[in-house]
């Protein structure tokens, strides 16, 4: 009897090296799956944060629009400090080209996306003042019977953008 009591006690008890080393080894792939998707989730969300800066420039664009039906050429037109003085936590430059608004990533933001630039142009209905501008976001298409003013010049790679901007 007491033979079979220690045969069943070592069986019983503790992790193999074998067992240990395969539990190491699907943890390690799970770590490898997890890493590359929360990255691109921060990067998203480091995007979606900066747009609102936008949001300074977007007002005398559209006043611009409406008013006379020309879209503002530069920062300066707009009544905006130059480019690298309108900046954020993740944006070290807004820049104004012919209506459409280019952000440069810088500051804080994630090394993927530093030096990288986000458009915002603005789409509207040629023959009316009265239709408000929407604003196009990247490589995303304006809405139908708009035109889209302004040069895209989006270098940020489609999977780290907003849905909104692809």
């Amino acid at each position: 009897m007491p033979i079979k009591l220690k045969q069943l006690k070592s069986k019983l008890f503790g992790f193999s090296l074998i067992e240990m080393m395969v539990v190491v080894a699907i943890l390690g792939i799970l770590a490898m799956v997890a890493i590359p998707s929360s990255m691109s989730k921060i990067i998203r969300e480091q995007i979606t944060a900066a747009m609102p800066l936008a949001d300074i420039a977007k007002a005398p664009i559209a006043a611009a629009w409406s008013i006379s039906q020309v879209m503002l050429a530069d920062n300066a037109e707009a009544d905006l400090p130059n480019p690298d003085k309108v900046v954020s936590n993740f944006i070290s430059a807004l820049e104004i080209d012919n209506g459409a608004i280019h952000m440069t990533f810088g500051n804080k933001a994630h090394p993927q996306i530093k030096d990288k630039v986000l458009s915002l142009r603005p789409a509207v209905i040629e023959e009316s003042k009265v239709v408000p501008v929407t604003w196009v976001c990247g490589h995303a298409k304006a809405p139908e019977n708009m035109t889209v003013k302004g040069e895209n010049r989006t270098n940020i790679s489609s999977e780290f953008l907003p849905q909104l901007c692809r």
